[in-house]
């Protein structure tokens, strides 16, 4: 099918083929079934949601991956994002608080067949650091601020593509990349993620 014009900002075409081979069907509960190659986030249960295809493409294009790399996932969800990333990268690992999400993922992703995938169940603001440095992190649910557990997850000339900002419409797309003594960071887009969930806020409210 014909790419839409806002489509032109996806330049990678590892990423552009990638979308085209992921069934995102199988991702989408039946409910949802007939909307589920629309160019929009769809409920998958659980006050989630699985991202606009456009953004998927986006994100994944920033980490700029190689066949030879390792990349964090942050927010399985219904595991669209993680068979896109598995596509591309060489090993993916990837990590969900909601546990009937994550074993709904992992069966989804086995019956695709996709062996390169590791999933956790625990708070994505820790990150996975059994398994670091990352050259690519990519969280999908808005951060109240910056994690400092993935920056330090991230290997050296990595990107972390994450959006930032309290519930609601005032989120911003980031991608940083992380230097010798620091990162640098870049604005990218507006956006609308549901928040991350993470024991950091519990505790924050505590």
């Amino acid at each position: 099918m014909p790419w839409p014009p806002h489509w032109s900002e996806i330049t990678d075409r590892d990423v552009l083929s990638a979308i085209e081979r992921v069934p995102r069907h199988r991702f989408v509960p039946r409910d949802y079934q007939e909307y589920a190659y629309d160019d929009r986030p769809l409920p998958i249960g659980h006050g989630q949601t699985i991202s606009q295809p456009f953004i998927v493409a986006l994100m994944t294009q920033l980490l700029e991956l190689t066949p030879d790399s390792k990349v964090l996932e942050i927010g399985t969800g219904c595991g669209y994002q993680t068979a896109i990333l598995a596509e591309i990268a060489k090993e993916v690992y990837s990590v969900e608080v909601i546990p009937e999400l994550s074993e709904r993922a992992a069966k989804t992703l086995a019956k695709l067949g996709y062996d390169n995938v590791h999933l956790r169940v625990g708070d994505g603001w820790e990150g996975w650091p059994e398994h670091a440095p990352y050259d690519g992190i990519i969280v999908t649910a808005a951060a109240p601020a910056w994690p400092p557990p993935l920056v330090e997850q991230l290997a050296a000339g990595g990107n972390l593509v994450i959006p930032v900002g309290p519930s609601g419409w005032d989120q911003v797309l980031w991608v940083a990349t992380k230097l010798e003594g620091g990162i640098s960071k870049r604005r990218v887009a507006p956006v609308r993620f549901v928040p991350l969930v993470s024991q950091f806020d519990e505790e924050e409210s505590a």
